[in-house]
C-alpha cells in the first residue's frame, strides 16, 4: 500500500499528516508505529489523519495518534499544522473551520500573518475530567516521584496534563521524572508532564515529556495547561509568550468559563509516498 504524505512541524514538534478525505487510510498500531519511527520511517513525534466530519456543523475530523501507535484526544501543535496542511491540500478555502476531536470541537484560524490561532476549548480542573485520582478540586497536588514528593496542579485541556514549576527547564529532570509522572497510577490514562519555569507575569520558559511521544521540542497543549495553571497558581498574567526549546508561542486565557486561546506557526518541510 502506498501512502501520500507531508511532513510538517509547530516549533519542531513534528508530525506525518495524512489526507483521509482523499485517500483511504486505515492503518495499525504497528504501521503507525512504523511512520513514526525515525530511523525506518518518515519519522514524527505524531501522526495526524484528516478525514471528512462524522457530524454535522464541522468541517473536517483530526485525529491524532502518538509515535507508539496510540490514539490520543488533542495535540494543539497538530491543530494548527492540520490548518495548514487542509489549506495547502485544497481541501478547503475557509480561514476559520470547526474540527471535531475526541474530545469535542476545536475552532482553529489561518491569519493573515502565516500563524494559526486556536480556540482549544475551556480547561477542566476536576480531577475525574483529567482524570486523575483525588478526592477534592484544588490548585495545588502533592505527588510522590522517586523518592521525591513534588508539586503539580492538573488540567484537561482535551488530554491530560501535570504541571510542576522548576527554577529552571535547563537543569529540570525531564528525562527521569518525566516517565515516571506519565505512568503514574493516579493518572489512570497517562499524562503529559510539563515542567515550567516562570520569568514573568507574561513570561515563562516551558519543557514537556509528552504520553506516548517522550520529551518533544513543543508541545501546544502543555502550553496551554502551563499557562492556565500558572494563572490559577497566581503566578501569570493573561497574555504569556510561551517559550518552548522549538520556539515560542502566545497563550491568552480570560478565566474560568473561558476558551483557551493558542497562536503560534505550522510549517511544511516536504511532502512524499511511502510504501506499506
Amino acid at each position: 500500500m502506498k501512502l501520500k504524505f507531508s511532513k510538517m512541524h509547530g516549533l519542531g514538534n513534528d508530525f506525518v499528516v495524512l489526507d483521509g478525505v482523499r485517500q483511504v487510510v486505515s492503518l495499525t498500531p504497528e504501521q503507525l508505529r512504523y511512520l513514526a519511527d525515525r530511523h525506518f520511517g518518515v519519522g514524527c513525534d505524531q501522526i495526524l489523519l484528516v478525514e471528512a466530519p462524522s457530524q454535522s456543523g464541522v468541517d473536517f475530523r483530526y485525529r491524532i495518534f502518538n509515535a507508539d501507535g496510540s490514539e490520543v484526544e488533542q495535540c494543539g501543535n497538530g491543530a494548527r499544522c492540520f490548518v495548514r496542511f487542509v489549506h495547502e491540500a485544497g481541501l478547503t478555502d475557509k480561514r476559520e473551520i470547526r474540527v471535531e476531536t475526541l474530545k469535542g470541537i476545536i475552532e482553529p484560524r489561518l491569519e493573515a500573518n502565516g500563524n494559526v490561532t486556536v480556540d482549544m476549548g475551556e480547561p477542566r480542573f476536576l480531577p475525574a475530567e483529567i482524570p486523575f485520582l483525588h478526592d477534592d478540586d484544588v490548585v495545588i497536588y502533592n505527588l510522590d516521584v522517586a523518592d521525591e514528593t513534588l508539586e503539580i496542579s492538573v488540567v484537561s485541556m482535551g488530554n491530560p496534563h501535570a504541571v510542576q514549576v522548576v527554577d529552571s527547564v535547563d537543569a529540570a529532570p525531564v528525562g527521569e521524572h518525566g516517565p515516571l509522572i506519565e505512568r503514574h497510577d493516579r493518572f489512570p490514562q497517562r499524562v503529559n508532564a510539563g515542567f515550567m519555569q516562570v520569568l514573568d507575569k507574561h513570561a515563562i520558559k516551558l519543557r514537556v515529556y509528552e504520553r506516548g511521544s517522550g520529551e518533544t521540542l513543543a508541545c501546544g497543549t502543555g502550553a496551554c495547561a502551563a499557562v492556565v495553571t500558572g494563572i490559577r497558581r497566581g503566578l501569570l498574567e493573561s497574555p504569556v509568550r510561551v517559550t518552548t526549546r522549538g520556539g515560542d508561542l502566545n497563550i491568552a486565557w480570560g478565566g474560568p468559563g473561558r476558551p483557551v486561546l493558542m497562536s503560534g506557526p505550522a510549517v511544511t518541510v516536504f511532502t512524499g509516498e511511502i510504501e506499506l
